[in-house]
């Protein structure tokens, strides 16, 4: 007779030394981020930017948009 355990093996990886965790069951490639350091998404949100600021070169609306943030940052600052 087989008896079958009802307990699934939880592995955790993290591909950046621990800034990012990932955990998936054995057995499967399937993962979900249970966690992530806060300065990770700071960075990205840093290349984000640069990109958005790269397309508003040709795209007049977003470019307006950027204008308008970059209006209202200098009102609020002062």
């Amino acid at each position: 007779m087989m008896i079958k355990s009802t307990e699934e093996l939880v592995i955790y990886e993290s591909p950046d030394g621990g800034k990012t965790i990932y955990s998936r069951k054995s057995g499967t490639s399937e993962r979900e981020m249970i966690y992530q350091d806060p300065s990770v998404h700071y960075i990205s949100r840093w290349y984000e930017w640069k990109e958005i600021l790269k397309a508003a070169e040709d795209n007049v609306p977003l470019n307006d948009l950027i204008k308008q943030a970059e209006a209202i940052y200098v009102l609020t600052k002062e």
